[in-house]
């Protein structure tokens, strides 16, 4: 915290909430002032009773708090008015924010409890649940539907994102101010499904949860959420999250940025593109590996097959250190220069979709190999054909994000015909095409389930390889360029002549 005397906002959300926000603000433990700067702060969302008024009129110096009152002139909807909450709290230096309901359906009494382990620094977050104690939230009053169907939602969204919740559908939380600051929540719904986003985030940043048990409590409080319209828009964005894992497709607000994470992982321990290409390199080769990256390919083929292995890229540390060279170069500005006839074997592993004008970089590529035919190169790229993004175009969505085959980084898009061509079209011969199954690994990690569908997919692979491949690899040679058939017409003409001679 950022002193010994914690700054906490107790934030209430109201709307229509005049019989029961006066009851709320009195049930506040006083003993809480004893241990941090408390301040309370009530938005009323646009009530069309006397919501504001109550919060202005009430008093709470006697409980040693400071009351802020505020009223939406426009509506904001349940998580639009707790997005304003809490950035009231990031603008105000405040270490930690209860979120407590002005309908009096939380109870105020226990608020010790749920802040004390944001306090202690063991939480990021602290969620109120009311179905740790068995049978106990029947008992409060909820009614059966809504038992059955929070159960049923929270044990749905615990298989999708590998959680273990006893409750997904509290509205009593309370965050680290720290943590939130560092959420994208700005971008989450103004609707009550906003609590389902928030707890995404959460659990996608690697926060710390904890969940305590809370007592339940239904009066005459009039319910504003459609149940149906809730489950459905639950549902959804926790399917959304997890299809982001798979990579299947991209929202913003999901989207996990760390400092100093590389967005390219290493595939070397199953089927990819990172695998496939190491297996075309002969052991002993001297290899040339255009946009290297961190490394991860060419460590493997220094350490296994004992290769000699030079990266070019933009500067990247990593690489520098783990391979026998590294030349710092814009492959958007192509190769020349660099002589391709050194090398045994040239990668250029997913490159040719990131750059501005992959058929300049390969001219480039070409000004030098096509003097040295017999080196390899070995290029891979996404699929566009890729069955499910046909599906997703299909249903009128075309998300580009931060991985995948729809890297937003991706300049160019390439199918089975159109990448062989990009190859053929500049002077190459291409003697191998194959498809690449998806890195499903990487989305469920490495475990027999992956396994069996990479197995899958190479059956599917070997039907319909431009419609079931994830990534696509060619493998081509320089055709001899002039220079290099007249340079090899003098040798030869040369020759003939000394044989002449002889003769």
């Amino acid at each position: 915290m950022n002193n010994d005397r914690p700054k906490v906002l107790i934030f209430i959300v109201a709307y229509n909430a005049q019989t029961t926000l006066r009851d709320v603000l009195r049930r506040i433990p006083s003993d809480l002032a004893h241990d941090a700067d408390v301040e309370v702060l009530v938005i009323d969302d646009a009530s069309t009773d006397r919501t504001f008024e109550v919060g202005v009129e009430a008093d709470l110096s006697e409980l040693g708090f400071k009351l802020t009152t505020l009223v939406n002139p426009v509506n904001q909807g349940y998580g639009g008015n707790q997005k304003i909450g809490y950035h009231y709290a990031i603008e105000n230096g405040f270490d930690a924010v209860a979120l407590l309901h002005g309908d009096g359906q939380y109870a105020p009494e226990i608020l010790g409890t749920l802040l004390r382990p944001v306090l202690k620094g063991e939480a990021d977050a602290v969620f109120g649940s009311r179905m740790m104690e068995r049978g106990g939230a029947l008992r409060g009053g909820m009614p059966l539907y809504k038992y059955v169907g929070n159960r049923i939602l929270t044990f749905l969204q615990n298989r999708l994102l590998n959680t273990a919740f006893s409750e997904f559908h509290s509205g009593y939380r309370i965050y680290r101010v720290d943590a939130l600051r560092t959420l994208p929540f700005s971008l989450n719904s103004n609707d009550f499904h906003f609590d389902t986003e928030i707890i995404i985030q959460l659990v996608l940043w690697g926060m710390r949860i904890r969940e305590v048990a809370i007592p339940t409590y239904y009066g005459d409080e009039i319910c504003r959420v459609n149940g149906l319209a809730y489950a459905w828009n639950v549902t959804r964005v926790t399917c959304l999250a997890r299809a982001q894992r798979w990579g299947i497709l991209s929202r913003r607000q999901f989207e996990v940025k760390r400092a100093g994470e590389s967005p390219y992982l290493p595939k070397l321990d199953f089927d990819s593109s990172h695998r496939r290409a190491f297996e075309h390199v002969q052991p002993g080769s001297r290899v040339l590996d255009l946009g290297c990256g961190p490394g991860h390919v060419g460590r493997a083929l220094k350490e296994t097959k004992s290769c000699t292995v030079v990266g070019m890229d933009l500067p990247n540390e990593s690489a520098g250190r783990v391979l026998d060279g590294f030349v710092q170069a814009d492959l958007n500005q192509g190769i020349r220069g660099t002589d391709v006839g050194g090398y045994d074997a040239v990668l250029v592993l997913d490159v040719l979709e990131h750059l501005s004008d992959p058929e300049d970089f390969l001219d480039s590529v070409y000004e030098s190999a096509g003097r040295s035919p017999e080196t390899a190169i070995v290029a891979t790229t996404g699929n566009i054909g890729f069955f499910v993004v046909r599906m997703t175009l299909f249903m009128g969505a075309f998300n580009y994000g931060s991985r995948g085959i729809l890297d937003r980084t991706h300049t160019r898009l390439f199918t089975f015909g159109s990448f062989r061509r990009l190859f053929e079209e500049h002077g190459f011969d291409v003697s191998r095409v194959e498809g690449i199954p998806a890195p499903f690994p990487l989305a469920f990690g490495r475990n027999a389930v992956s396994n069996a569908l990479l197995g899958l997919n190479r059956v599917l692979i070997r039907l319909a390889p431009g419609l079931f491949s994830y990534q696509i690899l060619v493998r081509a040679r320089a055709r001899p360029s002039l220079a290099y058939l007249l340079t090899r017409a003098h040798d030869a003409s040369e020759a003939r002549r000394a044989s002449l001679e002889v003769e």
